[in-house]
């Protein structure tokens, strides 16, 4: 039976593919699937403002625990009334667990049975996640859903190293479930608790992983341990044996992906979230996705043209500013230009999930993304 304050609506599959669109229902709107999802680490996407991602069509924000833990704290965050409210985003917010962001700590982080401990890279104070109180963090930040603790092994890794963190993180899963069920009753306000499914480009612990998740029965599933360093048909062939034997109908969110090429093959996989820095991080670096491929701003040959960036683009961007115009923002370093090249690639991350979702409507999703992709190598 569905929680009425959060659930999954699969309305198509794609005859061609795994493909699925869907709709997920929150208590801070719908959300439809597949979507990719701006990252607003510190409780603010880069550059752009919650008016911004409306005018971009964004329909989900992800928050970090790990960052919003250690600034502003999660105590202010939720005297403000929640993520939502702190950062004047009317929409519904997705927050991880902070696992990636320890992960990348190999220096000064200790794994134990307990969790883990590490360094802030803040102020240098000693710290500890657990699943239960990286619970407690999601729950005072106040999204509508929260990822549960997992460890995030590094590629490569051997076999046993990677079994090792699946069993831990299937164990600290359980932990988060049994802290969430009996506190989310207690609640005035309902989080869907997303678990992590682990297992690196090993079939078998892949899984294995996901018959470990399924068995606690969470509202929904992320796809962890990707995007750390792995060549991209091994990345996308453990999403698709995780999609395999994942419960149909439960949302998956594959974690921290990626380029373009990577969202389309996910969805062919049977992916219904994403989120990745990539869009405004290299919109910042003056790099970014058009309908004919991938343009560097910085380049001198765009210095004379008066084009739009895109003309198949209706952001504000390509609406109102000429490559030349923008060139001269790049080359200049100055901050307009992060802040519309960012918003660009924003909103052709959005743009090419909902033309993706009225492909698997139409069920020819894997014609409509070979046509894509030919355009965007052609620069046709």
């Amino acid at each position: 039976m569905q929680n009425p304050n959060f659930n999954f609506t699969i309305l198509s599959k794609d005859r061609t593919s795994a493909a699925r669109a869907g709709i997920l229902h929150t208590p801070h709107g719908d959300v439809p699937t597949p979507i990719f999802m701006p990252v607003g680490t510190l409780a603010n996407v880069k550059t752009l403002s919650p008016a911004d991602l409306s005018d971009a069509h964004a329909h989900i924000v992800l928050g970090n625990t790990y960052h919003l833990r250690q600034h502003p704290g999660v105590d202010i965050v939720s005297e403000a009334g929640g993520l939502s409210k702190f950062m004047g985003w009317a929409g519904p917010t997705l927050t991880d667990s902070g696992g990636f962001q320890v992960f990348s700590l190999s220096n000064t982080r200790k794994v134990t049975e307990e969790g883990v401990e590490f360094r802030s890279v803040y102020d240098g104070s000693l710290v500890n996640f657990t699943p239960e109180t990286v619970l407690g963090f999601e729950q005072a930040i106040g999204a509508d859903m929260i990822v549960a603790l997992d460890e995030c092994p590094p590629f490569p890794a051997e076999y046993n190293d990677v079994e090792r963190a699946v069993e831990l993180t299937a164990r600290w899963a359980d932990r988060f479930m049994k802290s969430w069920r009996q506190s989310n009753s207690e609640r005035d306000s309902y989080q869907a608790a997303f678990l992590v499914v682990q297992g690196g480009v090993y079939s078998d612990l892949r899984k294995r992983s996901v018959e470990q998740m399924a068995t606690l029965d969470p509202p929904g599933f992320c796809i962890g341990g990707v995007s750390v360093g792995e060549p991209q048909e091994e990345m996308i062939k453990a999403a698709s044996i995780c999609c395999d034997v994942l419960p149909d109908e439960k949302p998956r969110h594959l974690l921290g992906v990626g380029t373009p090429h990577d969202i389309l093959a996910g969805i062919e996989a049977g992916v219904d979230m994403f989120d990745c820095v990539m869009p405004t991080r290299n919109g910042r670096n003056c790099q970014v996705f058009t309908s004919q491929g991938v343009v560097n701003l910085r380049n001198s040959r765009w210095s004379r043209d008066q084009n739009s960036l895109d003309e198949q683009c209706t952001c504000y961007t390509c609406r109102t500013f000429s490559l030349s115009y923008l060139h001269h923002l790049a080359v200049t370093g100055e901050i307009l230009g992060m802040r519309l090249l960012s918003l660009h690639n924003i909103t052709f991350y959005l743009s090419l999930v909902k033309a993706a979702r009225c492909a698997i409507l139409s069920s020819n999703y894997n014609s409509w993304r070979r046509k894509i992709e030919l355009d965007w190598e052609t620069g046709t």
